[in-house]
């Protein structure tokens, strides 16, 4: 086993790898960009050093060589990626294998074949694994791209080759926007991922987003730890997830996890990670995606049907763990891994659903998480006297709810989201409870423009936690004085609609 672990991350990731860490009786070490000097990752390990000395906030996580100074300098022999930044970059797996570091994830070159989507959708037909109709990366002649998209057809989905998180992707409705937003998405691509390369991608208007966890050990087991729905979405970004998806008959999950395996398999596939596919509601079929090569945010929810700790196994196996040998890996053989209950996740952000969802800053006046059977929390920044800056994306808090039956876990997710009290930053707390409560989603009856066709989710009304806020900014005015509360927002409860309050900056 390792000596001792650094977590190349930030926030809740970072102290989620932390934790395991500590379980598996390992010493860690955090590291944080000068803006996040004083956020509560830092202070989540006993050893943590701040990187990217004179560079910006994102740039100072990007450092690698930096990274590999502090692993080297706190005796550390294995790295943890988390997820984004540095989790899919095989120049930085490559750099930590000529380091003598461990590299906690797959193979650079792994990691190579998979990171690229062009080559990935290769590789996929390759392991039969059905693909969505698309084009190779994209010429520089404008009038052979019009030609290819013909050859597919319209609507399309424009793609960056390399990277994720929507970044690149264009809906192309017809001939008429294509060339100027493969002009645009290269830009996006060039700039997000180093590199401009795009294709497009045949697209299917009333889709499901289905995804499959996969772990493989050092020793060529491969094996899948079931199915994730993420089809809940807006601009390409996930809101909620759920296991299992509830629309899948025990057929289908069998055909989509097998192909999973599959694909995983012909790579030689080692440690944590997600197969995406999506799901023609219409007529059934499933079109792979993408491979992402590292730990996901919602890998929450598979943890609570599944019983199993994938961080730690991560750890265990880069370490050497075998699949099958519980007490090494972590992970037992395909047989043994089963699905009990059901679980959702949602990502409370500190952003504004009354105003198309702008990220709200400031600090955290005061805060209370929800609690109970069935309520899980991973957070990096949700307590009181945090400061929310605009440097990092918007997410506060997963909050993830589990139970024995699928009304259960949304039941529990209805109680915990009624449970948070947020003062002082805008969330998306009224909105997630619109959406859980939706009787489409309790049915599983929705796609993944669903948000986009759902408008009744954002007609927010004010409710009793804008009556608490309210009581609160009296109480503070009532204690400090009106002077020392002037600069900050008031609640909307003082404000008419539309309006902005004078003592709002």
């Amino acid at each position: 086993m390792f000596k001792k672990i650094l977590v190349a991350n930030r926030s809740e990731i970072a102290i989620r790898v932390f934790r395991a860490a500590h379980e598996l009786h390992i010493p860690s070490v955090g590291v944080y960009s000068a803006e996040d000097r004083l956020t509560l990752h830092r202070f989540s390990t006993r050893e943590a050093y701040r990187v990217g000395e004179g560079k910006g906030p994102i740039d100072a996580y990007l450092d690698m060589e930096d990274i590999i100074r502090v692993a080297k300098l706190s005796g550390a022999d294995a790295i943890h990626p988390g997820y984004g930044f540095l989790s899919e970059n095989p120049n930085f797996a490559h750099l930590c294998a000529e380091s003598g570091i461990t590299f906690i994830g797959p193979s650079p070159e792994i990691m190579r074949r998979l990171g690229n989507k062009v080559e990935a959708r290769a590789l996929a037909i390759e392991a039969d694994v059905p693909v969505m109709p698309a084009t190779e990366p994209l010429p520089d002649d404008d009038g052979e791209i019009v030609r290819l998209a013909g050859e597919i057809g319209y609507p399309l989905m424009l793609k960056a080759s390399w990277g994720g998180g929507g970044r690149g992707m264009r809906v192309i409705e017809d001939e008429s926007a294509l060339v100027e937003q493969v002009a645009a998405a290269r830009r996006e691509a060039g700039a997000a991922f180093g590199n401009d390369e795009v294709y497009l991608e045949k697209l299917v208007r009333n889709a499901r987003h289905v995804e499959v966890q996969i772990m493989g050990d050092l020793h060529g087991q491969v094996v899948h730890l079931f199915e994730r729905d993420c089809t809940v979405q807006r601009r390409h970004q996930k809101i909620v997830e759920r296991a299992p998806a509830p629309y899948l008959s025990q057929a289908e999950r069998d055909e989509i996890c097998a192909a999973a395996v599959r694909l995983a398999r012909s790579v030689h596939y080692s440690n944590a990670g997600t197969v995406e596919f999506l799901q023609d509601v219409d007529s059934g079929e499933f079109y792979f995606i993408e491979v992402n090569p590292r730990i996901q945010v919602e890998h929450t929810v598979t943890e609570q049907i599944t019983g199993l700790d994938l961080v730690k196994s991560q750890i265990r196996i880069a370490a050497g763990g075998r699949i099958g040998d519980i007490d090494s890996s972590g992970i037992p053989s395909q047989e043994h891994i089963a699905m009990r209950g059901a679980a959702i996740q949602c990502r409370v952000t500190t952003e504004d659903p009354r105003n198309n969802f702008i990220p709200d800053y400031g600090h955290i006046v005061a805060y209370r998480s929800p609690a109970g059977p069935g309520i899980r929390l991973d957070a990096g920044t949700a307590y009181s006297g945090a400061v929310i800056g605009r440097h990092y994306d918007s997410l506060l808090v997963k909050i993830t709810a589990s139970g024995v039956a699928e009304t259960e876990a949304t039941d529990r997710m209805l109680r915990g989201l009624s449970e948070f009290r947020v003062r002082g930053v805008e969330t998306n707390l009224a909105f997630l409870n619109a959406l859980i409560s939706d009787s489409r989603f309790i049915r599983g009856e929705y796609n993944t423009r669903f948000v986009d066709e759902t408008p009744h989710l954002l007609q927010l009304k004010v409710d009793e936690t804008d009556g608490a806020q309210l009581l609160h900014y009296i109480g503070e005015v009532m204690v400090n004085g009106n002077a020392q509360v002037a600069g900050r927002r008031q609640p909307k409860a003082l404000t008419a609609p539309g309006r902005r309050p004078a003592a709002d900056p």
